[in-house]
């Protein structure tokens, strides 16, 4: 006699038994002298009769962990714009506008600065009190509510206060709040809408969603923190946590963050997604605000035209950045408190509560082979983290454009960045882990990729989990000739066919690992943070390393597909 076991589709969210908390105390510091150029270039369309960019001047900016040196400052433009104005707006930014009245040619601008950016992270003492009770006047107004950071709305006023209840410490209501936003929210690149409420109710967002959702359950409570919009930068950093080595990267481009304000330590930087009263010295700063509707000026685009004429300017940007030095010196200790989302800080001496965070379930127990062979391999099955934007060129997409009571169109600066690893660099494997909740009989495996050039084959190579790390080999995909990838402007699905392999998989952890031969140039799209898989789900080695001991912060973009079992039969 047969018993049948029937088995629900579900989609897994994270975890493993071993990995609770994800929060990591630094010290130490980086250090680095950089050369940063922003180039623009833009042709007017058709009818243009003015042509407006603006820019915010870059100050240095110095605080209890992060400060910035500003020198050797330029803008330049071919050809000379018709006008240059400056002046300051009412949160100190400086702003410059420039204007081509009428553009006759394609227009070319140029930003370039060296920027000396360190980040110091010793023991913090703060004994600010919460509530605050004596908030500097010029700290009040980053207290106000916003369209965008809605802290009087009933939900955000609500939630603040839940969080924060039983908090004698200002850093004890900052923690708080954080933590949950952390473990609430979850990276997409292009989200609905930017407001702190569609971002509390949907959980998810970019880098302005998680500015303003913070920000909102701050002010809420009496917190003052404004908006920092700014520039951040791909180089990769090294953090030393004992037994392995945590890689830590963020896109090229523009980027929104947070400060909050402390009275005995001033203007403290956040960045919401992954690091609190700091950020790391790949950020240049640039603009303060309320929201980021008001920090709006560095890289505005606006434009007048021949009344009846349509058509927009065709705009690219691109940013680089040269590390003249480059010095790291960072250890983190993993605690046993804090969100199951990543979080970095320093040490902080101030009472505090320490947050127990409550494990999810382990994956379901393996399956024997011999029962495996013998179950219906029928429901269609698609798993993975399948959100990223297909297709789109970074350098030239651009917000819509929208129109004033003067007929001033206007372009604000666009918060979509690339993030993309190099992933067929000599000497480096990189493996993406991935959870299965039921039996699967795998079809193929699809990565988010693009082709830059050169030659080779490539294909996919399947693992066992070894305590987290790419245990045995069980499986490989069939290769992939360099020279049939097609080309796009994007980023999009290539198909990895394990279909001569016949593999079927028990329910748990698995590895991905990219191979290859001769000399491709491709990149595999990530997203930040894990929206999918477990904290330590997305590794690299390199040809010196014995284990695959080296993660990343990221989770690779990847679908697994395949036929799913329906029934599950346990001989009696």
């Amino acid at each position: 006699m047969k018993k049948i076991l029937a088995f629900c589709i579900s989609l897994l969210l994270v975890t493993t038994v071993s990995a609770f908390a994800e929060n990591y105390l630094l010290n130490g510091g980086q250090e680095s002298e950089i050369k940063y150029q922003l180039e623009q270039t833009l042709e007017p369309a058709a009818g243009t009769r003015k042509l407006i960019l603006n820019y915010v001047v870059p100050t240095s900016f110095t605080s209890s962990t992060y400060n910035q040196r500003i020198t050797n400052l330029n803008f330049s433009f071919n050809p000379q714009p018709t006008e240059r104005k400056e002046r300051n707006d009412t949160r100190g930014n400086k702003v410059i506008e420039v204007v081509w009245k009428p553009p006759l040619r394609p227009v070319s601008a140029t930003v370039s600065l060296t920027a000396k950016n360190s980040v110091r992270l010793d023991s913090l003492n703060t004994n600010a009190p919460f509530p605050l009770t004596a908030i500097p006047s010029d700290a009040q107004i980053y207290l106000k509510a916003t369209k965008q950071v809605s802290s009087n709305d009933p939900r955000i006023r609500a939630k603040a206060k839940e969080l924060t209840a039983f908090s004698k410490t200002e850093f004890d209501a900052v923690q708080k709040i954080l933590t949950w936003v952390v473990d609430h929210m979850h990276y997409v690149l292009t989200p609905t809408s930017y407001d702190s409420l569609y971002s509390f109710e949907s959980g998810k967002g970019n880098c302005q969603n998680y500015s303003h959702l913070t920000a909102a359950l701050m002010r809420a409570v009496g917190i003052p923190a404004r908006i920092v919009n700014g520039v951040t930068l791909k180089e990769p950093y090294d953090i030393n946590t004992g037994n392995s080595i945590m890689t830590m990267k963020i896109a090229q481009g523009r980027h929104s963050w947070i400060e909050v304000f402390f009275p005995d330590l001033g203007w403290t930087p956040f960045d919401p997604q992954i690091t609190e009263l700091f950020v790391s010295n790949r950020f240049i700063r640039i603009e303060v605000g309320l929201d980021n509707d008001e920090t709006e000026n560095d890289g505005l685009l606006k434009w007048t035209r021949v009344k009846g004429q349509e058509g927009r300017p065709r705009f690219e940007e691109n940013i680089a950045a040269a590390f003249v030095s480059d010095k790291i010196s960072l250890r983190g200790t993993k605690m046993k408190y804090g969100p199951r989302g990543m979080l970095l800080s320093p040490r902080v001496e101030a009472d505090f509560t320490k947050i127990n965070v409550i494990p999810l379930p382990p994956p379901p127990p393996p399956i024997p082979e011999v029962k495996l062979n013998k179950l219906r391999y029928v429901e269609p099955y698609v798993f993975g983290n399948l959100e990223f934007p297909e297709n789109i060129n970074f350098l030239s997409v651009r917000g819509p454009a929208t129109e004033d009571d003067e007929g001033t169109m206007k372009i604000k600066k666009n918060f979509l960045v690339e993030t993309a690893e190099y992933v067929t660099t000599m000497g480096k494997q990189y493996a993406q882990t991935f959870i299965l909740k039921k039996p699967l009989k795998l079809m193929k495996v699809g990565l988010a990729l693009h082709k830059f050039g050169g030659d080779g084959q490539m294909w996919l190579e399947l693992y066992k989990d070894n305590n987290g790390m790419p245990g045995e080999l069980i499986a490989t995909s069939d290769m992939i000739d360099i020279s049939t990838m097609k080309y796009s402007v994007g980023y999009a699905w290539k198909d990895f066919f394990f279909n001569k392999s016949k593999t079927i998989l028990s329910p748990g952890r698995y590895w991905m690992a990219l191979g290859f031969t001769g000399s491709p140039i491709i990149n595999w799209f990530y997203s930040y943070g894990k929206p999918v898989g477990p904290q330590d789900g997305t590794r690299y080695k390199t040809m010196f390393d014995t284990t695959w001991s080296r993660s990343l912060s990221f989770e690779f973009n990847y679908k697994v597909v395949g036929r799913a079992a329906k029934y599950v039969y346990v001989n009696e």
